[in-house]
């Protein structure tokens, strides 16, 4: 009994032994394999999850780099870039000089031969000289309370003109009777687009409404009477200024 003991004891665990064997996998098997790509192929999506955020931080640079600057909500513009304006914007750095008193850099838009006709001025300022002087006159009057509010800026299909409407504003405040329109002709010095003409147009504080009409048919009755002398007064403008200025 003791040796059936021994051989059945012995006996069995060498055959335990011998199928374990058999069964357990090597260190080349299948599942130590499988576990390595597992990790290879994490490895890879990891790189390629890296890789796409710096190629993401770099197109959101590259972004800000192409624009440093954008509109604000207040509409207060600047222009930091070392490219040329266009008409559009020259026409906002216009109006930004004006409000912050900036007359130095308000000439850096003016042609020497800058022509500005001001609708309430019986005649145009002619040349720079005069131009700068009544923009000086101009934001003296304003005070350090009184700015233009540009509303909208137009640009013209030749890249040489430009139109803005605006108003006047006391503490962010529309003034009344100040509402207007400046329209613009540019000219080229270099790279640069610079003022060589402007027209300005302002809103009128008397609304005579229908009379408006009733003086237009007066006056146009009399042209077609006398349609030559009408054509020899139309070159000086004084002289239908002065009926026009008295009926105001």
């Amino acid at each position: 009994m003791a040796a059936n003991s021994i051989s059945f004891s012995g006996t069995a665990p060498r055959q335990t032994m011998w199928l374990k064997t058999k069964t357990v996998p090597s260190l080349g098997s299948l599942p130590f394999t499988t576990q390595f790509g597992q990790r290879h192929k994490m490895e890879i999506l990891q790189h390629s999850i890296c890789m796409g955020r710096q190629t993401e931080n770099k197109a959101v640079l590259h972004h800000r780099k192409l624009f440093p600057i954008m509109a604000s909500a207040n509409k207060s513009w600047s222009f930091t870039n070392s490219s040329p304006l266009s008409a559009s914007d020259t026409v906002k750095e216009f109006y930004i000089c004006i409000n912050e008193k900036k007359l130095k850099q308000l000439g850096n838009y003016i042609s020497a031969d800058c022509h500005i006709d001001e609708c309430s001025f019986p005649t145009p300022f002619q040349g720079k000289k005069e131009v700068m002087q009544f923009f000086d006159q101009l934001t003296v009057s304003m005070g350090q309370n009184v700015r233009f509010n540009v509303k909208h800026v137009y640009k013209g299909d030749d890249q040489l003109t430009a139109a803005a409407n605006w108003h006047l504003e006391f503490k962010k405040v529309q003034i009344p009777f100040t509402r207007g329109c400046s329209v613009f002709e540019f000219t080229k010095e270099g790279e640069k687009i610079i003022i060589k003409k402007a027209q300005i147009v302002i809103e009128s504080p008397i609304k005579p409404g229908i009379l408006v009409l009733t003086l237009l048919k007066t006056v146009t009755s009399i042209f077609d009477n006398f349609p030559t002398t009408a054509q020899c007064r139309f070159k000086t403008s004084i002289y239908i200024s002065k009926p026009l200025l008295i009926y105001y």
